[in-house]
């Protein structure tokens, strides 16, 4: 059976092994002025799609989203996405894997920068951004004497300034309290690396110092969800994901999710999606 395909960083030059973890495209270079389609697949380093101009598709975990003007595009790695962009689209692909090392080696500004998957900006914040994109594009192909220091310290400005106008959206419509995002942002990656072994409210809790009904007052306020509802739509993604990228048979990827009874594994699935995990991976494949 047809599993999806893991790709890996596209680099067109190898002579720098030093810095082989990183790169940049411009869309127009990537798709020579045309079309691109790519079907569904998933990455093992962090994807960022910047269109300042384009239309299209892009589907990031089942979840479709238009392309427009003035589009950004997070991924991170281990994502399932298809992308579809139409002729004359403009803006930068960038890619770098997992241990690629900003200057100051700042983890919690990429888990941070990298929490949402799509944000549109006014012209005037995304404007910046391009500009810092096409400084650190300018740096990547001339590969002058410390472009890496430059490209690194570009970077880490490039999410910064994104969080700045992402946060300044916010405020727009709701006052934010930092504490609560920060706490948001790390139940949400506690969530993805942790959730094949943990799958109770007050496991996430305690890792968080938290009592599950303050942990809960932070979901509910920010995102409308209870923590029991956040860890099953993080099951049911990865569920989803194995379905879709392996060929293993139903009580494998039950196991893999920590699940021993793969009866009720079954059922939960069918509760949330109204799918047998067999028939979904029929129509979905």
């Amino acid at each position: 059976m047809k599993s999806i395909p893991i790709r890996s960083i596209h680099l067109k030059d190898h002579d720098t092994k030093a810095f082989d973890s990183f790169n940049i495209r411009s869309i127009r270079e990537v798709t020579s002025g045309k079309g691109l389609n790519q079907d569904l697949h998933r990455h093992n380093f962090y994807f960022l799609l910047v269109v300042s101009k384009g239309k299209g598709l892009h589907e990031i975990d089942f979840v479709k989203h238009e392309i427009t003007n003035s589009s950004i595009f997070m991924l991170r790695p281990g994502q399932v996405h298809q992308l579809h962009l139409k002729a004359g689209s403009e803006g930068f692909i960038v890619e770098f894997d997992k241990g690629f090392q900003l200057l100051s080696d700042d983890n919690t500004l990429l888990r941070k920068a990298f929490t949402s998957n799509v944000c549109r900006l006014e012209k005037k914040g995304f404007d910046i951004l391009i500009y810092i994109l096409s400084s650190i594009f300018e740096e990547y192909k001339k590969k002058q004497v410390g472009f890496e220091k430059v490209i690194k310290a570009s970077l880490e400005i490039f999410l910064i300034q994104y969080l700045r106008h992402q946060q300044k959206r916010q405020n727009d419509t709701v006052k934010p309290d930092l504490y609560q995002q920060e706490k948001l942002q790390e139940l949400l990656h506690l969530l993805e690396v942790g959730i094949t072994t943990k799958k109770q409210v007050a496991e996430y809790a305690e890792l968080m110092n938290l009592s599950p009904f303050q942990l809960n007052s932070i979901t509910k306020g920010l995102l409308g969800k209870t923590v029991s509802e956040l860890i099953e739509d993080q099951i049911l993604l990865e569920a989803k994901r194995h379905l879709l990228a392996t060929s293993n048979q139903i009580n494998q990827i039950a196991f893999q999710l920590g699940y021993e009874d793969v009866s009720y594994f079954i059922r939960f699935f069918k509760k949330l999606t109204g799918y047998t995990p067999d028939v979904f991976r029929k129509n979905f494949r």
